[in-house]
């Protein structure tokens, strides 16, 4: 590796980092760049998901004071994306990489439709559900699960996708839901993560890259993130996600 691409898969790993925290996403950014460097399509996508680890854990700590009172969410929805990535895993290491190509762009674009509708959607939803303790339902706990899946098979736009479907569920402000959702996504990369580091073929040196670059880009996007309003955080998601789906076609 000549010192140009080791730069250049730094500098894509701080990128990611950042967006990942903010919106989600980030592996548009590092997966290309593995792949022009070289690596092929399984191992640029396993060595992806382990580098992106590290930055998820820094978002989530930057997130920290969003996540105060989320215990009970967390543990509930953690089983399900537990369960969700290591399917995704084990998906990725039997299934040719073209199996989920042609429904990811649909994916993404559901997605981006509910984040737009969300304060509506949201509203109607609370005056049917009252002021009534917030149990989690068996659809969201589904959904979460296939996110879970699509986030250890692939996971580009995984935090979007997470984005619509808690934001929906959950009765709270934006900037929790995306803190809860940091932390549901690093999960994910980091189940699968780790059976991918056992079982598969991983490019160490990549990896230890974008974990240096995603370290300080999860720590910048938590920092200046988490600042934004509901508003613009909603555009800044609906304006990746157009780019993730126009890069996925």
């Amino acid at each position: 590796m000549s010192l140009l691409h080791a730069l250049a898969i730094l500098a894509a790993g701080g990128a990611a980092g950042a967006i990942n925290v903010v919106v989600g996403s980030g592996t548009l950014i590092t997966f290309p760049v593995l792949l022009a460097f070289g690596y092929a399509p399984v191992v640029a996508n396993v060595s992806n998901t382990i580098g992106l680890v590290p930055g998820s854990l820094a978002g989530a700590v930057g997130y920290r004071a969003e996540l105060k009172g989320q215990g009970a969410r967390i543990r509930t929805l953690a089983c399900a994306t537990a369960a969700g990535a290591a399917t995704g895993a084990t998906l990725l290491l039997t299934l040719p990489p073209s199996a989920f190509k042609s429904i990811v762009p649909v994916f993404i674009a559901a997605a981006l439709i509910l984040i737009l509708a969300q304060p509506r959607l949201a509203a109607l939803l609370r005056r049917h559900r009252g002021q009534a303790h917030e149990r989690i339902a068996a659809a969201t706990l589904a959904a979460v699960f296939v996110t879970g899946v699509y986030g250890g098979y692939f996971g580009a736009a995984q935090g979007i996708l997470l984005l619509a479907i808690l934001s929906l569920a959950l009765d709270d402000a934006l900037q929790r839901v995306n803190a809860l959702k940091n932390v549901l996504a690093g999960l994910a990369n980091l189940l699968s993560g780790a059976i991918f580091a056992l079982v598969a073929h991983v490019a160490w040196p990549a990896v230890g890259l974008i974990a240096l670059g995603s370290i300080s880009g999860g720590a910048l996007g938590a920092r200046y993130g988490r600042r934004l309003p509901p508003a613009p955080l909603r555009a800044l998601i609906v304006a990746v996600g157009v780019v993730a789906i126009v890069r996925l076609l």
